[in-house]
């Protein structure tokens, strides 16, 4: 049994070559992606399919969606012992206006926000919006 197989498991996820290949997909980007990408990039799978696999993995932790102001919806892959608790586990994104690609900056946390008495806060999503390293450099 290989790492992902083994990662898959212990996420409390049965192993099917699709959920493989999906997540090897992931893991090797270094930019977020949305459903249409992963759709391209597996042409003969059944969209149901792609889309029941990253709501499995958004459920089980292993991903997070990224409203980037785009008006589509980004996933990319959380860090090892992310629980995506609002309190820990958050981090800023960047999405370059240039070349239109989103970012984790994992480095970059946000902090602890308070919201007023009465209030409960149930997700968190901070991106800053400017042009990105490789595009400011051409």
């Amino acid at each position: 049994m290989n790492k992902t197989e083994q990662f898959l498991q212990l996420k409390g996820i049965r192993v099917t070559a699709m959920r493989i290949l999906i997540y090897n997909f992931l893991s090797e980007k270094k930019v977020t992606v949305t459903l249409s990408d992963i759709e391209n990039a597996f042409d003969k799978a059944d969209r149901t399919t792609l889309y029941r696999t990253i709501k499995t993995f958004e459920d089980k932790e292993i991903v997070h969606q990224i409203d980037d102001g785009t008006g589509v919806t980004k996933y990319a892959l959380c860090e090892p012992n992310c629980h995506c608790d609002l309190n820990t586990d958050l981090h800023l994104h960047f999405h370059c206006t240039q070349c239109g690609a989103t970012v984790c900056l994992t480095d970059h946390k946000i902090p602890k926000i308070k919201v007023p008495n009465g209030y409960i806060a149930e997700h968190v999503n901070l991106v800053v919006k400017g042009i990105c390293d490789k595009c400011s450099v051409k």
